[in-house]
């Protein structure tokens, strides 16, 4: 194969990633704020990607026009969740946390088996076959319009928790909780506010996923391990390192599957989180805690 063709598919991958990282993003945000570990992450993407199958279906619009409207679904869904549910277990042991998000993880799964069958569905867009050529590169429309669509998303978020005054409490909340509480911040509210975040990130990658794969109510599961993959790869509770880790594995899945076999992607997806884990076990952008 020439280098034409490789440069072609890395491109791919990479343009994935970005979206990869997005969906990643909202796991890490929950996890470096509220210290939970958000078990039904992929479970909430696979709601939003049903969202979009059911809006294009029945009024032929487009996902990427319905991404902030289907954020702002989750952002409410993900906000209410985290208030009246997640938050009485704030102070729990941490298995009785995996228990109630593997819980909510579960119900999801079943209730959109219920409404939606298991079969596989997807959405056909007016620009699902362009693409286009720069020199020897072709990239396709649907990767480029994700992954651009990805990087607003994701520059948003980091003006957010930058420049805004319930950006900068959240971060006060992350880097101390009993401080926060001392100059009277309202916690509860800051942390419903940052799940419902995570909830908005992982709803608007749902939208571009959607441009790229089918959707069935298995694939949550499958969303989940992946956000850990790279949230773990790029450092837990690294904004930067959870787009760089979601890059990093788009890349390696694209490259795996071009020279060897698609369904090696996830061997060698593995095979990247157990180097970081071996040589970096903070991740690639994670802080080395002091023993």
């Amino acid at each position: 194969m020439s280098a034409d063709v490789y440069l072609n598919v890395a491109v791919g991958g990479i343009l994935t990633g970005l979206v990869y990282g997005l969906m990643a993003l909202g796991l890490s945000v929950i996890f470096g704020v509220v210290r939970v570990v958000n078990f039904a992450h992929g479970e909430m993407m696979t709601i939003a990607m049903y969202i979009a199958v059911t809006l294009f279906t029945a009024f032929h619009l487009d996902p990427l026009i319905m991404l902030v409207p289907i954020a702002a679904v989750m952002f409410a869904f993900g906000y209410v969740l985290q208030k009246r549910l997640i938050n009485p277990f704030i102070t729990r042991p941490e298995y009785s946390q995996f228990l109630l998000l593997v819980a909510v993880a579960i119900i999801i799964v079943n209730l959109l088996l219920i409404a939606f069958g298991p079969d596989a569905q997807n959405v056909q867009t007016s620009y699902g076959y362009d693409s286009f050529q720069i020199g020897p590169l072709i990239v396709d429309a649907t990767k480029l319009y994700a992954g651009l669509a990805a990087i607003v998303v994701a520059a948003a978020l980091f003006g957010f928790f930058q420049y805004t005054r319930p950006g900068t409490a959240i971060r006060a909340c992350a880097d101390n909780y009993t401080g926060a509480l001392v100059v009277g911040l309202d916690v509860k509210h800051l942390y419903a506010l940052t799940f419902g975040l995570g909830a908005a990130c992982v709803g608007a990658a749902g939208c571009m996923l959607l441009l790229i794969f089918d959707v069935t109510p298995a694939v949550g599961p499958a969303y989940t391990l992946l956000a850990f993959v790279i949230v773990i790869t790029g450092g837990l509770g690294s904004m930067p390192g959870a787009l760089i880790g979601g890059v990093l594995i788009g890349l390696t899945e694209a490259m795996a599957g071009l020279l060897f076999s698609p369904s090696a992607k996830s061997m060698f997806a593995f095979g990247i989180l157990v180097l970081v884990l071996l040589f970096r076990p903070q991740g690639i952008m994670g802080k080395r805690t002091a023993s």
